[in-house]
């Protein structure tokens, strides 16, 4: 299928007004480390190669979906890095009609062999999860070992030219108290922004409870205890999920994403696919559609859009985790994409 971009449809909007304009892709659901907060340490049935998508239905679909208003890319797992000859994806996707900005979230591991050919494949952006900088947490957290190729992976990304590095931390209480400052003083050090994400509930092991989740605004107040009064930084982009906050001395800045104790549903612009082509409307969501059945059928861009444009008309208007009435996915993060 070779989707037409020349003529844009509609936008994407839901039934509350919300446009979607940005995509996050699942390449995979398999990952080299095994964090608690993601995935289960053993007995897992990863998907078969030929229930995923392939690089060339990835980018049929994207060029339909820039059609319809999609501008912004985020390629996710698992663990993307995982999937081999993932620069030839990028490539593909940075050279899309209508996309303007192709990020990639990774946990880093590999990311000192592949930085390069990322860099050149034409990748914007790069969000890596670090939630530790001590081995010993590292390996409680992810149940592997790596922390020294993590950070190896963040200083190559460094030295081959990547100056939008975005570090991701989990806020977890009983957790995350003791990390919060030594990574802080890092990204300051590294010139990096950092973002802590209160933990969710989408843990394969399903061990999520409200009392487990470190909020935003007690990680504000360690932060200022230590550095000083962090000024809010607006953001020119009202769909950004993370609230950005400065240093008072110009020491760069940091971020907060509070998704259970201050939703941002109302300014959601965001749509996902699954590894295996299956579209979400949420992260939360406990539906799916099927577009790969579409791809591999040969159905025409109309019969995408109208698929697509379903989903979206079903978004609800918020997740609801602090409602009584809310149900969690059957899926965990690793099988859905980060």
């Amino acid at each position: 299928m070779n989707p037409e971009n020349n003529n844009t449809s509609p936008a994407i909007l839901d039934r509350f007004g919300r446009a979607h304009t940005a995509l996050r892709i699942s390449v995979t659901d398999r990952c080299n480390i095994r964090c608690f907060y993601c995935m289960p340490d053993e007995s897992i049935r990863f998907l078969p190669s030929r229930e995923i998508l392939s690089f060339e239905e990835i980018t049929s679909l994207v060029g339909i979906l820039a059609g319809m208003g999609i501008r912004k890319l985020r390629v996710t797992g698992g663990e993307p890095l995982v999937r081999s000859q993932l620069h030839k994806l990028i490539e593909k996707l940075v050279a899309i009609p209508g996309i303007v900005d192709v990020a990639l979230t990774t946990n880093g591991i590999l990311l000192e062999e592949q930085a390069q050919s990322l860099r050149d494949a034409g990748l914007h952006r790069l969000n890596i999860s670090l939630d530790t900088l001590r081995e010993e947490v590292f390996q409680r957290i992810t149940r592997r070992s790596g922390l020294d190729r993590v950070l190896r992976g963040i200083e190559r990304a460094r030295q081959v030219g990547f100056d939008k590095i975005r570090l991701n931390a989990i806020a977890m209480s009983g957790l995350t108290e003791t990390e919060v400052i030594p990574l802080a003083e890092f990204a300051r050090q590294q010139g990096l922004e950092l973002r802590f994400i209160e933990f969710m509930p989408l843990d394969a092991e399903q061990a999520w409870q409200p009392v487990k989740v470190l909020s935003g605004s007690d990680i504000r107040q360690m932060i200022e205890q230590r550095f000083g009064p962090l000024e809010p930084v607006e953001s020119a982009d009202p769909s950004q999920p993370a609230r950005n906050f400065a240093y008072a001395d110009g020491g760069g800045q940091v971020g907060l994403i509070n998704p259970v104790t201050e939703p941002f549903c109302d300014a959601c612009n965001r749509l996902r696919l699954t590894a295996e082509g299956k579209l979400r409307n949420c992260l939360f969501s406990t539906a799916e559609w099927d577009v790969r059945s579409l791809l591999r059928s040969g159905a025409t861009t109309t019969e995408i859009d109208e698929l697509v444009r379903e989903c979206v008309a079903a978004k609800k208007r918020a997740h609801g985790i602090n409602g009584e009435a809310f149900e969690r996915p059957a899926k965990a993060m690793y099988q859905i994409g980060g």
